[in-house]
């Protein structure tokens, strides 16, 4: 408890030290003007800001456009989670200052809400959810960088058994059962993480990925991290097909990009994080994957790659399981602030036994300005999860649908710092031989209040 308390006390001080920041950020731009590097083809060289004081702060937006990824000569806005890709279009966020010669990056998001779900197997819960990251990147005079990036979750708070969430399923609490129509919460740690990358020409760079814990080269940007689902505080149930090795404890990448394609491969841990949220667990280089990725134009980023993995699930030490996931986002800008993000994705599992099951996202936010995002989300999923087989175990295989909507309004309280209010209702579809299970077919909901730093 003791230690709960203390994390939860540091979160709030990094948090209001963020938005004093923010505010700080605010008035130096309107009382002086900040100095900045001229503007830059954001698909050439790797520019950097003019020479500053330490902690100078910095115009975010127009760093954007000067600043290229530390990964090689293309945009930071194509960066998503890990080392994967989203459109060129898509918006880099964060509060930047310089620091001597590293430049320092920083945003938050925290969510706090109230849950319900219908029928007999859902239930009711308050609880914390978002995350808080920053990153450190130097530029060398031979075209490296190195990176260096932290994200915490205050998930840890919400006890091992997560939140109610129909038809998710994955990993477990007390390390004896499995957790079912339950979303588990992620590690207090959900990156730690150094990169190095060296550009061989204006269009080609090579790079070097580890983490502890960190994101394999495996599916589409994380769902926390995708524009067109992070303003949801929901879950997909498609999770544990598309992204679930988002946080895996020992991660290498390697890869190299030439313009707008690139090819990488990772070594990592296969096993997901045990039911200890506030720790760090043994890393191990036990599984694979690679993943291609190409953006042929600014607002499309499509991704095809596939992960043999060694025994995932902590029940179920001896069953290995390979996996296939293929995914295009679609983003487009609307006016000057505004933005329509939608991803299409697929993810197949098969483990030992040669039985495959498939998992199908299509989800979309549209935020046209300032104030207001509307998001959706339909899914579809074959799952042996739900019910438990003779003896324990995965049970029969079925097909269950879920589709949810939601909004949130912001209202912008400084320069980078927004306060919101929204909602989300959403609808399950279960197979006749479920319906007693779940009451016909079950629907929850979800309001929250959020706080945004970027």
């Amino acid at each position: 408890m003791a230690i709960r308390i203390l994390v939860g006390a540091c979160a709030g001080v990094s948090l209001l030290a963020l938005a004093q920041a923010a505010a700080a950020q605010d008035h130096s731009q309107h009382a002086q003007p900040t100095t900045t590097a001229p503007s830059a083809d954001p698909h050439a060289g790797h520019d950097m800001p003019m020479p500053m004081s330490d902690a100078t702060p910095v115009d975010h937006a127009s760093m954007g456009h000067a600043m290229t990824s530390p990964y090689g000569p293309w945009p930071m806005s194509r960066d998503a989670s890990g080392t994967g890709w989203q459109p060129d279009a898509g918006e880099h966020g964060g509060i930047h200052t310089v620091r001597g010669d590293w430049m320092v990056m920083t945003h938050a998001m925290l969510n706090l809400v109230y849950d319900t779900q219908s029928g007999p197997r859902g239930g009711d819960k308050t609880f914390v959810a978002g995350m808080l990251m920053t990153s450190a990147r130097r530029d060398f005079n031979d075209g490296s960088t190195l990176n260096l990036r932290a994200m915490l979750s205050p998930d840890p708070l919400m006890g091992k058994s997560g939140y109610p969430l129909l038809l998710a399923a994955g990993e477990t609490a007390d390390g004896v059962s499995p957790l079912v129509d339950r979303q588990h919460p992620h590690d207090l740690f959900m990156e730690l993480s150094a990169s190095y990358s060296k550009r061989l020409s204006d269009k080609d760079s090579v790079y070097g990925y580890i983490g502890l814990p960190g994101e394999p080269a495996f599916g589409p940007p994380a769902f926390m991290h995708r524009m067109s689902a992070m303003d949801s505080p929901e879950a997909p149930i498609t999770h544990h097909w598309l992204d679930s090795t988002h946080i895996v404890f020992g991660v290498t990448t390697l890869g190299w990009a030439h313009d707008r394609f690139k090819i990488e491969t990772s070594a990592f841990k296969g096993r997901e994080p045990d039911e200890e949220r506030w720790g760090i667990d043994s890393p191990r280089l036990d599984s694979w994957s690679v993943r291609a990725a190409w953006n042929p134009t600014d607002e499309w980023s499509l991704q095809a790659s596939y992960a043999d993995v060694s025994a995932p699930e902590q029940l179920e030490p001896d069953e290995d399981e390979t996996k296939w996931s293929a995914s295009a986002i679609h983003t487009r800008r609307l006016g000057e602030t505004g933005w329509w993000s939608s991803t299409l994705a697929w993810g197949r599992k098969t483990n030992d036994h040669d039985e495959s099951k498939d998992g199908w996202l299509l989800e979309s936010a549209v935020h046209p300005n300032d104030r207001w995002t509307v998001f959706a989300r339909a899914e579809r999923i074959e799952t042996d999860e739900l019910v438990p087989g003779v003896g324990g175990g995965h049970g029969p295989l079925y097909t269950v649908g879920k589709a949810s909507v939601g909004v949130v309004r912001d209202w912008r309280i400084a320069e980078h710092v927004r306060f919101g209010l929204g909602g989300l209702y959403a609808m399950n579809r279960v197979p006749t031989a479920l319906e007693p299970l779940y009451g016909g077919d079950p629907d929850g909901a979800m309001i929250f209040m959020r706080l945004k730093i970027d």
